[in-house]
């Protein structure tokens, strides 16, 4: 993914998230990795955002329910947003904001010299290393989470982000970061929100706030980042998905 064609490393780590379909706080410890072996920042974080919000569960869930159009709209909007959230970070030269992890262009684990058995024990100790540093942000993540997702406030999003309002999409945006959920446990809601009236485009994003942005996912985070990296990547992120709620109800109107 460190590909000597600018934007490439993107496009892959993208691509690599849509195979791995793990929720936000899943999806941290191979993005730590990716830091730590090397990686650009910039192509981390496009695998951060593709990971969780879109994958093949989010395809076929979407096209059970809503049809090919819009789960392939769904699937290459989420790219570009993952793209091109990577390519601005990276653009932005952050490196600096990342904390207790030493960010290395030669890691020992790229030598192609070592042994499998030393490649397991590296890999063994640098899991144990990770679990250290994360696991009470994982655990009140989780917590948090499940606590949240009890309580989807779905009949106050089908009266305040009904498909007539300026505002929905911002609004289901914002009321999706405190969620926590997987494809697998949002898109059901989203069927549900779309019967409700709320535009299509409206439901999606709030779909995408719920799995690519949550608090959990900003807890965790705040651990190895400092909170300005954090906000930077929940504006880049959230604008794109802004944008990206209205593209669908002006095309899906």
């Amino acid at each position: 993914m460190s590909h000597k064609y600018p934007f490439t490393g993107n496009i892959l780590a993208a691509l690599l998230g849509i195979i791995t379909p793990f929720c936000t706080c899943s999806a941290i410890p191979l993005f730590l990795g990716f830091i730590e072996a090397g990686v650009p920042i910039g192509v981390t974080f496009s695998f951060l955002v593709a990971s969780p919000m879109i994958n093949e569960v989010a395809l076929i869930m979407l096209l059970g329910m809503f049809g090919w159009k819009i789960a392939l709209i769904y699937i290459g909007s989420g790219l570009l947003i993952a793209v091109f959230s990577g390519m601005i970070i990276g653009k932005l030269k952050v490196e600096s904001l990342i904390e207790n992890l030493e960010y290395q262009n030669n890691s020992s684990a790229k030598d192609s010299k070592i042994t499998w058995q030393s490649r397991f024990r590296y890999a063994k100790r640098y899991t144990s290393n990770i679990l250290k540093k994360i696991w009470p942000y994982v655990l009140v993540g989780i917590a948090l989470g499940a606590l949240i997702h009890g309580y989807v406030p779905t009949d106050f999003l089908a009266r305040y982000a009904g498909a007539d309002k300026w505002y929905a999409v911002p609004l289901a945006t914002i009321l999706g970061i405190p969620l926590y959920s997987n494809v697998a446990g949002i898109v059901p809601l989203v069927s549900v929100l779309t019967e409700k009236g709320v535009a299509i485009g409206t439901t999606l994003a709030f779909m995408m706030a719920v799995t690519g942005l949550s608090l959990p996912e900003f807890l965790i985070l705040k651990k190895v980042m400092k909170p300005k990296l954090i906000i930077i990547f929940a504006g880049i992120v959230g604008i794109g998905i802004i944008i990206t709620g209205y593209l669908f109800n002006f095309v899906l109107k």
